[in-house]
């Protein structure tokens, strides 16, 4: 049987132990001859990469693993690169998160100011490695999972056309295993959705079992009550600030019943409730930082001083099955089902074709097919027109160096109360962006 090579670009990230374990443990789906990882924070990467070295000799010595900053090592002789890249790491996400606050606007990862300064620090390392891959592996596919990923798939899109890059996000597989949790369902895998929008901005409008049978009105039902807030004494490790969101889905729902929502658009309908949650002094980078980097590098060093992986405390990051899935599926031609952000291109018929919105798709050997969603409701279409002209704006700005593409999509942002905050905005971002952003003029 085929084995093949994968590279991790973000090896020094605290999700790749998580993502080592779990191509592990789905070994027997994706035979794997070769990982790699590739960073470009040396010091970091060899904490990650020296555990993992361990922990791969001990579970699977028949695997080669190196780890590099080297592009031309890193990059060649790989059949999938999977990339999960943090541009400027916590620091800058939490600089993303604390500027907007300043102004009574939410500061969040991907959504609104923090989300166009963090899409505008990632454009570039995506495109290098998009060439990098090409120039040293040009069959290889780019499975990219990092984030921003609807300004990342924008810019992919405009400027890298024919490149065999598919951007998937994980936030609908969490959900989905929430709602299969709330039916009582073994997994996500029982339920076939339909669902449209913009990464981070969409709605399930239909969720059938194998069988057919209509899940919609037994999920709507406890989503009235509790959100996607399921069995609270089984997720007692989930952070309040998930269980926060979890629980305000109710509220999102309430404004379109017809469809089941994306948490992420509590911080574009609730702008003002999040802005009140929110400790200006502490956001959710704080939390990260304190908890998840600590105890992540805490292990790492752990098992490098022991020299053994035996009773490791990394965590399988079983979320993270969904790129095995897409893997395998262009690997092995199976055909899987899942959700892509890809070009409209005409899939949700009353929508800017142009738009990269995330839809189901079918996966095989060579790409992807996209299913037809047909007509989308007025205040569906009506939110996405203006989400989407604000990626499309970041992109330009990106790509001309634009100042004033870069203030118009944050004044189209739902998130920003008017031009004369977003321009406040903008020019702190630019501050603390120095050296990350294009220049603007």
């Amino acid at each position: 049987m085929e084995k093949y090579s994968v590279v991790i670009a973000g090896g020094g990230s605290t999700f790749t132990p998580g993502i080592v374990l779990m191509l592990l443990n789905h070994r027997q789906r994706l035979p794997l001859r070769q990982i790699k990882f590739y960073d470009n924070d040396a010091e970091r990467q060899e904490t990650i990469a020296k555990a993992c070295e361990i922990l791969l000799r001990e579970k699977a010595p028949e695997i080669a693993f190196s780890y590099t900053t080297d592009p031309e090592k890193a990059f060649t002789d790989v059949d999938f690169v999977m990339a999960h890249i943090r541009v400027g790491k916590y620091a800058m996400r939490e600089k993303d998160e604390k500027i907007p606050l300043r102004y009574n606007v939410l500061g969040q990862e991907t959504c609104g100011p923090g989300g166009i300064a963090y899409g505008m620090r990632s454009i570039g390392a995506i495109l290098e490695m998009i060439d990098f891959m090409e120039k040293y592996s040009p069959n290889a596919w780019m499975l990219n999972y990092s984030n921003p990923a609807a300004i990342v798939a924008e810019a992919t899109r405009r400027l890298r056309p024919n490149s065999k890059i598919i951007n998937i996000c994980d936030m609908p597989v969490g959900i989905e295993e929430r709602m299969a949790e709330i039916l009582g369902l073994k997994s996500r895998q029982e339920m076939i959705v339909k669902y449209y929008g913009l990464n981070h901005f969409g709605w399930w409008s239909d969720i059938r079992d194998r069988k057919g049978h209509d899940l919609m009105p037994k999920l709507k039902e406890h989503v009235a009550k509790y959100g996607y807030v399921v069995n609270p004494e089984a997720h007692r490790e989930t952070e309040q600030s998930w269980n926060d969101t979890f629980a305000k889905v109710k509220d999102v729902y309430a404004v379109d019943p017809d469809t089941l929502p994306n948490t992420y658009l509590k911080y574009y309908l609730f702008p003002d409730y999040v802005v009140r949650h929110s400790d200006p002094t502490y956001t959710r980078a704080n939390e990260v930082m304190e908890h998840r980097e600590k105890n992540v590098f805490a292990i790492a060093r752990e098992i490098i001083e022991k020299g053994t992986a035996e009773h490791c405390r990394f965590e399988t990051d079983a979320h993270a099955t969904y790129i095995v899935d897409l893997a395998e599926a262009i690997a092995f031609n199976t055909k899987a089902r899942m959700l892509l952000i890809v070009e409209n291109g005409g899939a949700i018929e009353n929508f800017d074709p142009t738009a990269m919105v995330e839809i189901p798709c079918i996966i095989g050997s060579s790409g992807y097919e996209k299913t037809c969603i047909g007509q989308i409701p007025q205040f569906q279409k009506g939110l996405m027109e203006q989400q989407a002209a604000v990626e499309k704006l970041v992109v330009e700005a990106w790509i001309h160096g634009s100042y004033q593409k870069l203030w118009q999509a944050l004044t189209l942002s739902k998130t920003v109360p008017s031009a004369s905050v977003a321009r406040q905005i903008l020019d702190d971002l630019i501050d603390a962006n120095r050296g990350y952003w294009p220049e603007l003029k």
